[in-house]
């Protein structure tokens, strides 16, 4: 058996979710004896702990969408135990790809990692890095917000300009990666090519298809949804895409 998908690797990740729906539990439970205290109706308490529960479902589906980028290299434990705690696709595998780097290996994550002593790094990288903001938030956040509240209180619109330039960066360099990024030239499918910017238009036309229908009355549970059913949908077309196009188009790659 390989030693990312071994007994101890599941045991501990069955003792990681364990301990994570057994956390969430406690505190439902604490809840729900609060707002029988302060006289909230049952009906009401039915009805929120329903939605929630539905709530959960989108980034849900972001989650195993991530989990099954990251298991080509790493398996499916790790990334399970890693995305049932803190995590997100735009840092999981940031930091996997890293940690690969570092060791000069080929092919970054798409290769499955068979050494211990690397996915042992993999492994201490990305759990590191997901300790800081627990760590540094309680410790600085307050004195950060005090300080960004004063330099947009007098002006709303400079707030605004600042939360959208962050979120524009973030998309762009997604972007920029799937229209420039530059691949192991000995690796197919890592670099720019073909399948990424189908990926990218797909996504965004699924998207913008999603958002708008969500713009209904009747279709306004389709927001919570919206991003991963666009993540989930473009893999699956880019696949239909790979499987029908002729090898040498659907394979191009102008930065691999």
């Amino acid at each position: 058996m390989d030693f990312k998908d071994d007994r101890f690797m599941t045991a501990l990740a069955l003792c990681v979710v364990a301990f994570v729906v057994a956390q969430a539990l406690f505190f439902m439970v604490r809840a729900i004896k609060r707002a029988r205290e302060l006289g909230i109706e049952k009906s009401t308490i039915k009805n929120t702990i329903i939605s929630s529960s539905l709530f959960t479902v989108a980034p849900a589906i972001g989650i195993v969408a991530t989990v099954l980028t990251l298991a080509a290299g790493l398996g499916y434990v790790l990334p399970w135990i890693r995305l049932s705690v803190i995590g997100n696709i735009s840092y999981e595998v940031t930091a996997a790809t890293s940690a690969v780097d570092a060791f000069g290996l080929k092919g970054g994550i798409a290769n499955p990692i068979t050494d211990p002593k690397v996915f042992s790094t993999i492994a201490w990288v990305m759990t590191l890095g997901s300790m800081m903001p627990l760590i540094l938030t309680p410790l600085f956040l307050k004195k950060i917000q005090g300080r960004v509240g004063k330099a947009v209180s007098g002006n709303k619109a400079w707030a605004d300009v600042m939360s959208a330039a962050a979120f524009i960066g973030l998309i762009a360099a997604f972007v920029a990666r799937a229209i420039a990024g530059q691949g192991e030239k000995t690796v197919t499918g890592d670099g720019a090519g073909t399948l990424s910017v189908c990926a990218l238009v797909f996504s965004i036309i699924i998207m913008l298809i999603l958002s708008k229908l969500a713009e209904k009355p009747k279709m306004k549970w389709l927001e919570s949804f919206a991003m991963p059913l666009s993540m989930i949908g473009a893999m699956v077309l880019v696949v239909v895409m790979a499987q029908v196009l002729p090898h040498d188009i659907a394979f191009l790659e102008w930065r691999g």
